[in-house]
């Protein structure tokens, strides 16, 4: 929905982009044809370049009570006769608008009908495809073509009956009662649409290739047109010899193949028998294109790409939706010269039928029944909508149009005179929060406007009344609750009356910020001098003690003071970094502040404030050994005024700092010849010990487990025993790691 958002405080521009902030003023626009198509049309006719005006007159004058009108035929008396579905039923509405039921059909469909030049009424009925006789109020059996379907029918002028049929894709040209002959096999599916042209050639469009045919007589036809939709529905003529085409793709015979279907799911699929076409071309058709001949015996041609029998329910059953993605249905010009152009041409709607007029044509659409106009300077007017379900036929009567739909199975008659008042009802707008309502203003004269608000998506009992109508279109205070949503309508009346645009502004409700997720995380300082530990384990501190045991009890030699000893750097040191993740409902910027609480303290102490960045880092050994928890607190404060302003926060599960390593007690290793044993403790004054481990000699580190078997606590007394010391020195090294990733060490040398 092409609805524009207008800002409207230019002084709340940020440097670097035209960003609105969440509690500016905005506004609700609908200028454009788009715009107003979304919206309920009632006696109101809306043109291409967005304007509302009163339609003309739409007078419904007949209601079947069947789910659908599929087909309309006029007879010389000015009768008007209408075939239903799903019961099959034939109603007569005379010129004085008074209707009858006419005939009920064994059939559920009435897809065709036809009235020749003396009255007589033929209508087409599937899905066990027959033709029947109607006249003087009784029905007779005139033709069975052995089809499923029957289609289309049209008279010819020497007063034949052509049939257009499916699942055989065949025409069939009946002269009297029970004799009829197959006029042409176009190899297609479905015959859906017949017309005869001033010259008496049968015109007939196809499905499932789209393919429009001219055939001038038995087994002769050329192809005027092969669309890229699936299906040629509706066929009129202009009276310059032109042809107008209706190419429906999309939902392919979305209502009638599924009609049809609902009452043959159970009979079974049959089979298309694949017929094969030869293509000559002639003198004739050198310039304008091949002429298409259907062979003798179409059982007997032998084409290599031919494809095997198809079975119906390929055809029928399958309905695609490709709905704003691709064509759905287009309007062709076929010119004299056998050129063609598409005029028109839509993602969204489905036409059905189209019927030729003075330069102009007038189409009927699946979309709340729209009718539109389409004038010989391509400019496109939607006349009228009836909102019901669908506009399945139009029919030219005297200086009136007939137009049946869908839903309730309706005839409307479409006047010369415009409607002394109409309506139009917006769409529902959606303001994301509850909003504050400002003066709504329009462009047009003769107009009277309404609002209503509610909180629910659709209006329901929970929505306010539609305000008093408002009649100042240069700017009037909309009187409706404040609310999430909004929508109006306007009320035309006069002669002049229009509306081509209308705009409503309004302040959204500030929404709070959200801080979603705080995470604490150890890093190693980036300083140059930091390095590595070889030792410990992702970047662990460690602290170490020595002790040398001899058999004499001396201690070893002291270190020479002539050459200096190298020193290795400690650990690098670690730091502390706190991330955290947060939105705002409106996309405002948000200012951060970052708090800190040890565990059992009672206040909370400020780290930094006035952040834009998601992070800050400190330096580990800032804050002692404990539990810690961490508050981000985030605020709108710097888009919004200060008593809209908003603020939410979140506070972290405890995190452990434990910067100081375990303490490690070893007693005297006692030898037992090749044997060595050792006990000793390890504990730790802030988290629970993880694990211990020793290495002999720089060998590999080898696990350990504590003398209770679980290493699950701040102490825990440890039991080493050593097999095969060989004799000489060795040293021996112990370490234990905290929760904190803290090591403590120990060394021990064996003489």
């Amino acid at each position: 929905m092409k609805f524009r958002i207008a800002a409207a405080l230019a002084s709340a521009l940020f440097l670097g982009g035209a960003r609105l902030p969440a509690s500016s003023t905005a506004t609700w626009e609908m200028t454009s044809y788009q715009d107003f198509l979304k919206g309920k049309i009632d006696g109101l006719s809306l043109s291409r370049d967005g304007h509302l005006t009163l339609a003309p007159k739409l007078d419904a004058i007949f209601t079947s009570d069947q789910p659908v009108i599929w087909s309309l035929a006029q007879g010389p008396d000015g009768s008007v006769y209408a075939g239903t579905g799903n019961r099959g039923r034939l109603y007569r509405i005379d010129k004085s608008g008074k209707s009858s039921l006419l005939w009920s059909a064994e059939q559920p469909e009435i897809f065709a009908l036809a009235v020749d030049k003396l009255g007589v009424i033929y209508a087409g009925t599937s899905p066990d495809g027959k033709v029947y006789r109607i006249e003087h109020g009784k029905a007779t059996e005139y033709f069975a073509p052995k089809s499923r379907y029957i289609w289309s029918l049209a008279v010819a002028h020497d007063g034949a009956l052509f049939v257009g049929t499916g699942d055989q894709g065949k025409v069939y040209r009946v002269t009297a009662a029970g004799i009829g002959e197959q006029f042409y096999d176009t190899g297609q599916a479905h015959v859906t649409g017949l017309s005869v042209d001033a010259e008496g050639r049968l015109l007939a469009g196809t499905e499932p290739n789209g393919i429009l045919y001219r055939i001038s007589a038995k087994d002769k036809a050329f192809v005027l047109y092969d669309s890229s939709l699936p299906e040629i529905r509706a066929i009129s003529m202009d009276t310059d010899g032109s042809i107008f085409a209706v190419g429906l793709g999309g939902s392919v015979n979305k209502r009638t193949q599924s009609a049809a279907q609902a009452v043959t799911g159970a009979a079974g699929s049959g089979t298309v028998p694949a017929v094969s076409q030869s293509i000559t071309v002639t003198a004739e058709s050198a310039q304008s294109g091949p002429e298409i001949k259907a062979p003798a015996d179409p059982t007997k041609t032998t084409v290599a790409a031919t494809p095997a029998a198809v079975p119906v329910a390929a055809v029928t059953s399958q309905i695609v939706d490709v709905s704003g993605t691709v064509e759905r249905s287009a309007i062709y010009k076929i010119h004299p010269d056998n050129t063609v152009e598409t005029l028109w041409s839509s993602k969204e709607e489905n036409v059905y039928d189209l019927l030729a007029q003075q330069g102009q044509i007038l189409f009927a659409t699946d979309v709340n029944s729209r009718i539109y106009r389409l004038s010989a300077d391509r400019k496109l007017t939607l006349v009228a909508q009836t909102n019901d379900a669908e506009a399945t036929r139009l029919l030219a009567s005297g200086k009136s149009v007939l137009a049946a739909t869908g839903g309730m199975g309706k005839i409307y008659r479409l006047g010369e005179q415009a409607v002394t008042t109409g309506s139009y009802e917006s769409p529902i707008f959606d303001a994301n929060t509850v909003a504050k309502w400002g003066n709504v203003r329009w462009g047009g004269e003769g107009v009277a406007l309404r609002t209503r608000s509610g909180n629910a998506l659709r209006p329901d009992r929970t929505w306010s009344d539609w305000s008093a109508p408002m009649i100042s279109s240069a700017g009037s205070q909309v009187t409706s609750p404040n609310a999430r949503y909004i929508e109006w309508k306007a009320e035309l009346t006069g002669a002049n009356a229009s509306l081509d645009s209308v705009g409503i502004s309004y302040l959204p409700q500030n929404s709070a910020p959200m801080v979603r997720s705080i995470l604490v995380l150890t890093q190693v300082s980036s300083a140059p001098a930091a390095k590595p530990s070889s030792l410990g384990t992702n970047g662990a501190a460690t602290a170490a003690y020595s002790i040398t045991v001899t058999d004499t009890g001396d201690s070893g030699p002291a270190t020479s003071t002539g050459t200096p000893t190298q020193t290795l750097s400690r650990a690098a040191a670690q730091q502390l970094l706190v991330t955290w993740q947060a939105d705002d409902p409106e996309g405002d910027r948000l200012v951060y502040s970052l708090y800190f609480r040890g565990e059992g303290e009672r206040e909370w102490k400020l780290l930094k404030s006035g952040m834009h960045e998601n992070s800050f880092t400190l330096d580990g050994d800032a804050l002692a050994d404990g539990r810690y928890y961490f508050r981000v607190v985030a605020s709108d404060r710097e888009v919004n005024p200060p008593g809209t302003a908003r603020e939410s926060d979140l506070i972290s599960t405890p995190v452990l700092i434990d910067n100081t390593p375990p303490v490690l007690k070893v007693g005297a290793p006692r030898r037992n010849g090749i044997g060595v044993d050792l006990d000793f403790e390890a504990s730790d004054a802030t988290s629970t010990l993880r694990r211990c481990e020793y290495a002999l000699d720089a060998g590999p580190w080898v696990p350990m487990v504590s003398v209770d078997g679980v290493i699950d606590s701040q102490s825990e007394t440890f039991h080493l025993h050593l097999d095969g010391v060989a004799s000489g020195e060795h040293l021996l090294v112990l370490r234990a790691i905290d929760s904190g990733n803290n090591a403590g060490l120990a060394k021990i040398v064996l003489r």
